[in-house]
């Protein structure tokens, strides 16, 4: 069952309750899809049930045609909101290979017990499974949708693979990266949500507007957790983007505040200490711990956080499009906890 994360006020409890069963039956529909006679991929799909976490893009598939004035979920958006997850899971397996981690949701990888290969191709077991589950719904507008975000999902990550050790990075870069590989599905989520429930394309332009700034602040976010964050707290490997040689906000804005002459010094002590990937890592985590007081002390974290604050706040004023209801506010609530998750 997906995790708890948000304190429900009592006027919210039935949509609340409505959305708890229907990610039971996307967990359901999820779990029915992926079933194998093969005993090794049953296994391997067994494992990434761990990966499940607060069901993000569900909740807001579902939600979204709520808020749009369905008083049920229907049987589409359960599926629709299965294959959404299922493309989530796939990229988080391949996230694990292209980084290396060991840990997530408190649990080991694929790849750290399975090998690299099993997890590449657990990753496309789940893609092909999405589309295949996706077909089962008389809807070629949501399979075009989802065509469409999957190839933008990779496009982002090979953008980000190619600015790897790039430290000439600038911010439009970083967003569209953080907009491809993160805030896309989030935004098609609310846009199928809505879709499904009849809303009209102005609506349905709105809920996906809402879902991409609501991602990428929910991306900024989880680079400071990266970045400050302990794995016990954040329950999978952190410090992995310096490790690996790719910058985040929280750099940028330090970088950009710098004198030419400290940006250089700072740059050659990021490569001396083995920033981009090579060797075991280690150089790059000792790095990570002296980087974090001087990345607090010149406002860079901060400076992130409220760039995440004030993407929240613009996602927020797009549910004005719909009227008022305890889905809204929900998607209202949900937001804000983006905004103001723990570190």
């Amino acid at each position: 069952m997906a995790q708890t994360y948000l304190d429900i006020p009592p006027e919210l409890g039935p949509v609340h309750s409505l959305l708890a069963e229907g990610l039971a039956r996307v967990e359901r529909r999820f779990d029915e899809h992926l079933a194998s006679e093969l005993l090794p991929v049953e296994r391997l799909c067994a494992h990434i049930e761990r990966y499940r976490g607060k069901m993000l893009r569900p909740s807001l598939v579902m939600l979204a045609g709520l808020a749009c004035g369905r008083r049920d979920i229907s049987e589409e958006q359960v599926t629709i909101a299965a294959v959404c997850e299922m493309v989530h899971m796939a990229t988080l397996v391949h996230d694990d290979v292209l980084d290396e981690a060991e840990n997530r949701r408190r649990g080991r990888t694929v790849n750290h017990l399975y090998g690299n290969e099993a997890a590449v191709i657990l990753g496309d077991y789940l893609i092909a499974g999405a589309y295949h589950l996706c077909t089962t719904i008389d809807s070629l507008a949501a399979a075009r949708l989802i065509g469409e975000v999957s190839m933008t999902l990779c496009g982002g990550e090979l953008l980000q693979l190619h600015h790897r050790d790039d430290y000439s990075l600038d911010e439009p870069t970083y967003f569209a990266i953080l907009d491809r590989k993160t805030a896309a599905l989030i935004g098609v989520s609310c846009r199928l949500g809505a879709m499904l429930a009849g809303a009209g394309e102005p609506i349905q332009d709105a809920m996906e507007a809402f879902g991409r700034q609501l991602g990428i602040a929910f991306q900024i976010q989880d680079d400071l957790i990266d970045l400050l964050g302990s794995e016990s707290v954040a329950g999978k490997s952190v410090g992995k983007d310096l490790e690996k040689g790719k910058l985040t906000l929280p750099m940028l804005l330090h970088l950009g505040g710098l004198e030419a002459g400290e940006r250089g010094r700072l740059l050659d002590r990021l490569a001396a200490a083995g920033g981009g990937g090579d060797g075991d890592g280690a150089g790059a985590r000792r790095a990570a711990r002296l980087l974090r007081d001087e990345l607090i002390a010149s406002g860079a974290v901060d400076g992130a956080r409220e760039r995440a604050r004030s993407l929240v706040a613009e996602a927020r004023g797009r549910l004005g499009v719909l009227g008022p209801s305890p889905a809204r506010e929900m998607l209202d609530l949900m937001a804000r906890a983006v905004a103001e998750r723990d570190f």
